[in-house]
């Protein structure tokens, strides 16, 4: 299995960085009973997008997830916070890791 890195960006639909972090706890706790989660790092590049960076057991494990979360968690007040016409979403396969 090839450990794999999910990268999502976007903008925040008028609302503050802390605001939607604070808005992430229910995925966070979700995200952690998913097989193959490894981490989730939030971080904002200075021209104000989100960069969502997950790690997974596999591009497989991540992709299943990002399917479930959108069925499981579709009513989440977080997908309101995001401006969806940004939004950049990939699973990519770690070539190298030290």
């Amino acid at each position: 299995m090839t450990e794999a890195i999910e990268i999502t960006t976007f903008k925040l639909a008028g609302c503050t960085s802390a605001a939607f972090i604070k808005a992430n706890a229910e995925l966070d706790r979700w995200l952690q009973q998913q097989p193959g989660f490894r981490s989730r790092k939030i971080v904002m590049q200075g021209d104000g997008h989100i960069v969502d960076v997950l790690v997974w057991d596999s591009v497989k494990a991540g992709k299943s997830a990002a399917t479930r979360l959108m069925n499981e968690l579709a009513d989440s007040p977080v997908h309101a916070m995001i401006d969806q016409s940004t939004v950049s979403w990939q699973v990519l396969p770690v070539l190298h890791a030290v």
